[in-house]
């Protein structure tokens, strides 16, 4: 008798989540993706609550690992005010929030420059379209952000970890 096999059709912030070096510094983020299959288009909802920042943003930096083997076009990229989901509603974007999208030459950065800063209090978050990676696996993004002020320092907000399933 072959064993279940349980594979994701759709992700979010799972509910057991085992880390080796596990760090005091690290912290993880809520995110949704509407296909977690490999080589399947999905949507990525990548989430900033308001406890997840304390400051207004002027640039939001989202590192990609280097083996996350997809094409990332900033056309489908796009800074939100979001709704989380829940029982009642689906985790979206709301509002999309007037900014420019960059994604470096290599796909290992998205950098995103609101027209003019992000006020806390609300939830925000990066909606991308895209083909998930041919190679299963969990692949860490993570989340920099930058407040106003006269140091143009980026700091630590925290990390979407993403679990992607093999194809059947």
């Amino acid at each position: 008798m072959e064993a279940p096999k349980v594979l994701a059709d759709a992700g979010s912030t799972s509910g057991f989540e085992f880390r080796w070096d596990s760090q005091r510094d690290y912290r993880k983020l809520y995110y949704f993706i509407s296909s977690g299959r490999a080589t399947a288009r999905s949507d990525y909802y990548l989430v900033l609550s308001p406890k997840d920042r304390k400051t207004a943003l002027i640039k939001l930096a989202i590192a990609v690992p280097k083996d996350f083997d997809t094409k990332l076009d900033p056309k489908a990229i796009e800074l939100c005010w979001m709704s989380r989901g829940g029982v009642r509603q689906k985790t979206g974007c709301k509002e999309v929030i007037p900014a420019t999208v960059e994604v470096s030459a290599d796909g290992t950065a998205v950098e995103i420059f609101p027209e003019r800063p992000v006020p806390t209090g609300k939830s925000i978050g990066v909606h991308m379209r895209l083909y998930n990676p041919f190679n299963p696996g969990m692949y860490q993004f993570n989340a920099l952000g930058q407040a106003p002020g006269d140091v143009p320092v980026s700091g630590y907000l925290g990390s979407w970890v993403i679990e992607i399933s093999p194809e059947v």
